[in-house]
């Protein structure tokens, strides 16, 4: 992805979607000095039919759009675009970033939209580390940052066209939480690091993904060392799926008319400008 790998839990031979999530990719880069930064990330692509998500854990994303949207998302937040019938992003380092050097380390996943609203405007949601609801338990082992849904008194600001709960955490070693999770989510954990037993099953490493069974109402997880995870649960849409590249629609025919519409210059054009960096 921009030149850079990724690794990718999901999908994978065996695991196509954990329905209504498509994808998920997890990617760290140092940014040399030498490359030029508005060459750098993932030039202007089109999207259409589900929500690109990306969570940003080290350095910042530049965001720009065919729609006009131009923000800079940092550490600790979150870039929620619903592409709906289609628009045309870009996702670089801004260029301070690019320049010094640092490191970027971003989660980027792709959340199915229900077939009735695929085709609606375009929508962008920005939100920062400080703007993301969060609490943290008495001992302060643990923090839990929503970032979309309702967990507990927490309500994230962002509005989802699916039935979702999407959950950052932070645990120091020791940690512990019950989840509660609706017995008819599909869920998941992705680890970044670090190690966690998943009481009942067993341990699970970081940089990997552990795919929850739906028969009860939540799981408890404890740090056994310091640990940063996400837990990614949703409502099942039960719809078909068509994928092709940066498209996700629900038949061949529907992946045609999106390959026709942006040929056609349909989802807009985007011309990314450099004089400012500061949005």
């Amino acid at each position: 992805m921009g030149g850079f790998p990724v690794r990718q839990p999901l999908p994978t031979k065996n695991l196509d979607q954990i329905d209504p999530f498509l994808l998920l990719h997890h990617a760290e880069v140092k940014y040399s000095k030498t490359r030029d930064p508005r060459t750098s990330g993932v030039g202007p692509h089109p999207h259409r039919g589900f929500s690109p998500v990306t969570f940003v854990f080290k350095g910042a994303v530049h965001h720009r759009d065919s729609r006009g949207n131009n923000s800079v998302v940092h550490a600790g937040g979150t870039q929620w675009m619903n592409a709906g019938l289609g628009i045309i992003h870009s996702e670089r380092p801004p260029i301070d970033l690019g320049k010094s050097g640092s490191a970027q380390e971003i989660i980027q996943l792709w959340i199915n939209t229900p077939r009735k609203h695929k085709m609606d405007e375009p929508m962008y949601f920005p939100l920062t580390a400080d703007a993301t609801p969060s609490y943290k338990t008495s001992d302060e082992n643990v923090e839990i940052k929503v970032v979309a849904g309702k967990y507990g008194e927490a309500q994230s600001p962002i509005p989802t066209l699916v039935n979702i709960l999407a959950l950052r955490m932070t645990f120091k070693k020791g940690g512990s939480h019950f989840f509660e999770i609706p017995e008819n989510f599909n869920s998941y954990i992705y680890a970044l690091d670090g190690r966690l037993n998943l009481k009942g099953f067993g341990v699970m490493e970081g940089l990997n993904m552990a795919y929850l069974n739906n028969d009860g109402t939540g799981i408890e997880v404890e740090a056994l060392e310091s640990t940063r995870f996400i837990l990614m649960a949703g409502e099942p849409l039960n719809e078909p799926v068509e994928k092709h590249g940066p498209f996700v629609m629900s038949n061949s025919t529907e992946i045609m008319e999106a390959i026709r519409d942006y040929q056609m210059g349909k989802m807009g054009v985007l011309i990314e400008e450099w004089e400012s960096d500061d949005h």
